[in-house]
């Protein structure tokens, strides 16, 4: 079974990584234009929960892909994992964590670990070790390079400056005390 591993390092705290990762919004910006993919089934809009389905619809290879993942395993800030419940994937079982970034408190190692098959038997296998995992590697990577360039932007919260912060998303809202 191919299996794509990422780690990406992200400028903003988990709690505020982990809802990013769950925007659909965010989300369908971050795939580009390529792909045109977006949601059109079950939650469409906003940030998804644990237990939340939605399908998205998109281009790949010119050809049209429609794929259904439930939120599963959802442990705000720590991780949740999408899983397809209906798509063209055998099997689609994407693991997302989030751990503090030990040199940078304020920052967020953000892991994914994809385990994937095609249908199709050997055929499927090839296709899926040969064509699609590179590919589903540079789509991810992208995506995640789209995220922590986005999350870059958002004010840093309180470090040893003495910037103040408040509210649970990390993001910073006070000035600096004097």
């Amino acid at each position: 079974m191919p299996r794509i591993e990422l780690t990406t390092d992200v400028q903003a705290v988990p709690e505020t990584v982990f809802d990013a990762c769950l925007d659909v919004e965010l989300h369908t910006v971050s795939m580009g234009t390529a792909s045109a993919e977006r949601a059109v089934g079950g939650v469409t809009t906003g940030r998804l929960r644990a237990g939340d389905a939605v399908t998205w619809k998109a281009r790949h290879f010119g050809l049209p892909w429609r794929m259904t993942v439930q939120i599963t395993d959802y442990r705000r800030p720590y991780g949740f994992t999408d899983k397809q419940i209906s798509g063209p994937f055998g099997r689609w079982h994407h693991e997302h964590s989030f751990t503090r970034n030990p040199a940078d408190s304020s920052a967020t190692v953000m892991r994914d670990v994809i385990d994937f098959t095609a249908p199709m038997g050997l055929i499927g296998r090839l296709v899926a070790g040969l064509i699609l995992r590179p590919y589903l590697q540079r789509l991810v990577a992208r995506r995640n390079a789209y995220l922590a360039a986005t999350l870059a932007r958002l004010p840093r919260p309180a470090d040893e400056t003495g910037a103040e912060m408040s509210g649970d998303d990390g993001a910073q809202v006070g000035h600096k005390t004097v």
